[in-house]
């Protein structure tokens, strides 16, 4: 045995996988019947046309860290972890509490998670998969043992709330979960994108560098969300298919050996679209966006924790994630459980 090949023996590679999940949802439901006392909208038109009858709004008193936290917590305990054995936090989010300095670092200080060191996201509605393909090369190196990836938005502080075409869409909402080294499944195969070319389609116009924040920029509402709504459903129709296909190509299996899919929750148009292409079962599609609405980056992940909790995800079953946003960015993801 050559001195390499005993190296290896002695140092078999390291496989990621998730040994903890959390959730934070905030009490407050807006439902579409109350969403017709505030915009000119009905039930049976959200309904039919994004599949969404209610979602979660946090409390005036809660920030984007206050969910994140929460979630966090939830994840640690699941993994039977402590706070002093978390190295590394990543936070995915297009909300958070302030523009500097990262909101994982704000966690880090709620957390009392003295040992890890930080940094945020922004991947939008793909976050949690492209956060968890970052943690999963953090731990199979052997840089990180306990990494917490958390998802999180607070997007009702960036809706107009009298534009129909949006405020409709989006809720709150913080998904947590602990990548470290497992013996059994893990994270099989992962796959990221973007096309920066369409970056205008879903953005944020103020409150950067381009556009800073100015009495003309309040008044306009371009501290908002805006989003061109055809042009997003059918790029994410396109990228989310391609996405599926070659995740699926990379881990060397077809649909038929996935046991779950979860694609992100936006729009169930766009979902009920993507699984004719594919030739998914609906069955193996899980779905929340009717609860919940579009939390964005904790979106997936919020799926992800339901999924398991309701038996529908079990060990030894294949999960395949996909998700886009803006950017436009996407990603997919195939783990076994």
């Amino acid at each position: 045995m050559t001195a390499k090949s005993k190296i290896a023996k002695k140092n078999p590679k390291k496989v990621a996988g998730i040994i903890g999940l959390g959730i934070y949802l905030p009490k407050k439901v807006l439902t579409n019947s109350d969403l017709e006392k505030m915009v000119d909208t009905s039930d049976e038109w959200i309904r039919t046309r994004t599949g969404i009858s209610e979602r979660r709004i946090a409390d005036e008193k809660e920030v984007t860290s206050d969910l994140a936290a929460n979630a966090a917590r939830m994840a640690l305990r699941d993994a039977k972890l402590e706070v002093e054995d978390v190295e590394l936090i990543i936070v995915a989010t297009i909300s958070p509490d302030v523009p500097f300095p990262a909101t994982s670092c704000i966690v880090q200080a709620k957390l009392g998670a003295k040992n890890a060191a930080c940094f945020d996201i922004n991947a939008a509605c793909s976050g949690f998969i492209h956060e968890l393909t970052i943690a999963q090369q953090f731990v199979e190196s052997g840089m990180y043992k306990n990494v917490l990836v958390i998802g999180v938005e607070l997007l009702s502080r960036f809706i107009d709330w009298k534009d129909r075409s949006t405020c409709v869409l989006f809720g709150d909402g913080a998904g947590a979960a602990v990548v470290a080294p497992v013996t059994t499944g893990g994270i099989i195969a992962s796959y990221l994108g973007a096309d920066g070319t369409k970056s205008g389609l879903l953005i944020c116009p103020a409150g950067g560098s381009l556009h800073p924040a100015s009495h003309k920029t309040v008044t306009e509402g371009l501290h908002f969300l805006k989003m061109q709504g055809n042009d997003v459903f059918k790029n994410a129709v396109r990228v989310m298919t391609g996405a599926t296909a070659k995740v699926l190509q990379k881990a060397g299996l077809t649909t038929k050996d996935i046991d779950c899919v979860i694609p992100h929750q936006a729009n169930i148009r766009i979902i009920e679209a993507i699984v004719e292409r594919v030739g998914i079962p609906s069955e193996k599609v899980f779905v929340n966006v009717d609860r919940y609405g579009n939390m964005s980056a904790a979106s997936a992940i919020v799926a992800l924790y339901e999924a398991v909790k309701e038996g529908r995800v079990k060990k030894g079953d294949k999960v395949l994630l996909v998700a886009f946003g803006s950017g436009l960015v996407w990603g997919s993801c195939v783990i076994e459980w």
